[in-house]
């Protein structure tokens, strides 16, 4: 018996099942978000913390486009600083420490109070697939809901085991149940289930940290936020310090002398872990040469309790955890409320996928979040935000909606799984965006609004803000480009003080401002004209790197004239003469429709490309 109908059904309520849910719900959609425990939806059951290197960009991207992960971030953080200031704009990028309590407590009252959603509390058991079409799901109690499209948002409660030292157990990230049927459902109906691990590391109670003898690291002195159209409410003065310590000889001799009795190194973990996010003891192996690692306190909630012991994710014994922690500074005598440990779960191979994130086996079925390889909180809401998107899409006989790889680091992530597949959990890094000085912190909302209004994501007030701070940016570009700063005695005290050159005549503030010494916002105060740092960031950058914009806006058009040589569903590679065997099996398994995305195929060389452009012009007539 069919309990209730939906268009779509979103299964799993982490960062991807929010973003999807509110998505779909949104777009105009009937949506059930369907989670095993309603208590642990947008839960951080990992770092307290949203953005990073890279992962900041994402979380500016989402807002961009009507999510809510930045939104949120910004109402309950505890601390938030700008990473990589004395880098390059391409790398900079926001990251907050958020409140495990208030992140969860605000996005459950976000999505109780949207409109076209249903939550409920349940686990899924197996999909209602006919004809390799989903039509909905069984519950583990015998319930049927039906639905056009289903998302798969499981994270790591996929058949996940819990492991620390020689001990295994089912449960998810709290011990709690986890989804123990879902995956045989998954490779009833043909998809390839992988296995991958992640980790955490212990927590400690606040008042027993000595604070006297570990570095205190502080949050901005400056109002700073994820969302693209809304004002920062935090208090500046208020933000909760972090602090630093670090492993010392002591430390790296009790671990190597306790190795095999962590779960990671006697052999019980099977799962690919994350490569950049290793655990203490791989730390101390793999890099021996070093005498110290860095660990972070980072306080994860604004009660102010406990403390998480950043870069201390470990599998030893619970005796042993302590010992460790005792050895540090600040850390002698520190009391651990929860113990590290590691958690294996079942995924599935990303190749699996369209670029629409649904999956080529299971038409109306979609994947998002960690269950398609990747790490990180950030990478599972964008995924969670586009499938939801592209489910609405796909109901609607609407083409799908994928973003490119100079379009925004959500299309680099969506592109690298498909295309290149995983080994270990995918982490975002900007060494991965080959664009990246045009996918900068400052200008996602520029990149991405205008697609978020048109899929109906960005309400009136959301689009009067962008639009303002557009025609602010345009009026500040036109008056540098129209007036001249003068040659005079104050004007060129000005720019002596700067060490900068004197001038003879006059020269266009467009030009003064492309001197390295010159900062735009002293200028303007110099000036006394007034506008936002925000604004100000946006139109100095653009100058000032304009040579290096046009450069790789060149690059873009010669990889878009290859998106463009579309790749016939119907080929058979197999026919292709002069590839390589791999070249051909990897084609065939993840069926690229441009011969741009054919050129990224991990396998695929420059010269297995060009015979395939031969053979698409003999057998197809496609220039």
């Amino acid at each position: 018996m069919i309990y209730m109908k939906y268009d779509i059904i979103v299964v799993g309520g982490g960062h991807a099942g929010c973003e999807a849910s509110l998505a779909s719900a949104r777009m105009g959609k009937k949506t059930l978000l369907i989670t095993g425990n309603i208590k642990n939806i947008a839960d951080m059951p990992c770092n307290p913390s949203i953005g990073g290197s890279a992962k900041g960009i994402v979380v500016r991207e989402i807002d961009a486009l009507g999510g809510e992960m930045g939104y949120n971030t910004d109402k309950t953080l505890l601390q938030i600083k700008m990473l990589n200031v004395k880098k390059g704009p391409g790398v900079r990028s926001l990251r907050a420490q958020g409140c495990k309590v208030n992140y969860p407590k605000e996005m459950i009252k976000t999505l109780k109070n949207q409109k076209n959603l249903d939550v409920e509390e349940n686990f899924v058991k197996e999909l209602i697939v006919e004809k390799n079409e989903v039509k909905g799901i069984i519950t583990e109690d015998g319930k049927k809901e039906e639905s056009k499209c289903v998302i798969l948002t499981t994270g790591t409660y996929l058949n996940s085991d819990i492991l620390c030292a020689h001990e295994s157990y089912k449960g998810g990230p709290h011990g709690e149940k986890n989804s123990m049927f879902l995956s045989e459902s998954l490779k009833k109906n043909g998809l390839k289930i992988i296995r991958l691990k992640t980790g955490t590391p212990p927590r400690i109670l606040k008042s027993s940290i000595n604070f006297d003898e570990v570095k205190i690291e502080y949050g901005d002195n400056e109002k700073l936020s994820f969302s693209n159209f809304y004002e920062p409410t935090y208090d500046v003065e208020n933000q909760k310090p972090c602090y630093l310590t670090y492993t010392n000889p002591e430390t790296h001799k009790i671990i190597k002398e306790n190795l095999d009795k962590c779960a990671l190194y006697s052999g019980m973990i099977k799962g690919v872990g994350p490569r950049y996010c290793p655990s203490i003891e791989d730390k101390v192996v793999k890099f021996s040469d070093k005498d110290r690692h860095q660990i972070f306190l980072e306080p994860e909630r604004s009660d102010d309790i406990e403390y998480y012991v950043g870069g201390f994710s470990t599998t030893m014994p619970h005796n042993i955890q302590e010992k460790l922690l005792h050895t540090m500074d600040g850390l002698k005598e520190c009391i651990i409320t929860k113990y590290g440990y590691a958690i294996e779960y079942d995924a599935i191979d990303p190749t699996e996928l369209k670029m629409n994130l649904e999956t080529k086996k299971i038409n109306g079925l979609f994947t998002a979040g960690q269950i398609n390889g990747t790490s990180g909180y950030e990478e599972a809401a964008a995924q969670g935000l586009m499938a939801g998107i592209n489910a609405v899409l796909k109901i609607d006989n609407k083409s799908p909606f994928i973003l490119k790889r100079n379009e925004a680091y959500i299309g680099v992530l969506i592109d690298d799984l498909i295309n290149k597949g995983i080994t270990e959990p995918y982490r975002l890094l900007t060494s991965r965006a080959e664009f990246r000085l045009l996918l900068r912190h400052d200008n996602a909302a520029l990149r991405l609004t205008e697609y978020g209004r048109s899929l109906g994501l960005i309400d009136d007030e959301k689009y009067s803000i962008y639009k303002e701070k557009l025609k602010k940016i345009n009026d500040l570009e036109k008056y540098l480009n129209n007036n001249f700063f003068e040659n005079n005695m104050n004007n060129n005290n000005y720019l002596k003080n700067k060490n900068s050159s004197l001038i003879n005549g006059k020269i266009k503030l467009i030009e003064l401002i492309k001197r390295p010494e010159i900062d735009l916002q002293d200028l303007l105060k110099y000036l006394n004209i007034k506008e936002s740092k925000e604004i100000i960031d946006i139109v100095e950058t653009n100058i000032k790197y304009e040579g290096y914009i046009n450069k790789t806006k060149s690059e873009v058009n010669k990889m878009l004239k290859l998106e463009e040589k579309q790749i016939p569903e119907d080929i058979d590679y197999n026919k292709v003469k002069n590839i390589a065997t791999e070249a051909k099996q990897k084609l065939s398994l993840i069926r690229p429709i441009t011969i741009g995305q054919a050129s990224r195929i991990s396998g695929v060389n420059p010269s297995d490309i060009t015979m395939l452009l031969v053979y698409l012009k003999k057998e197809y007539n496609n220039e």
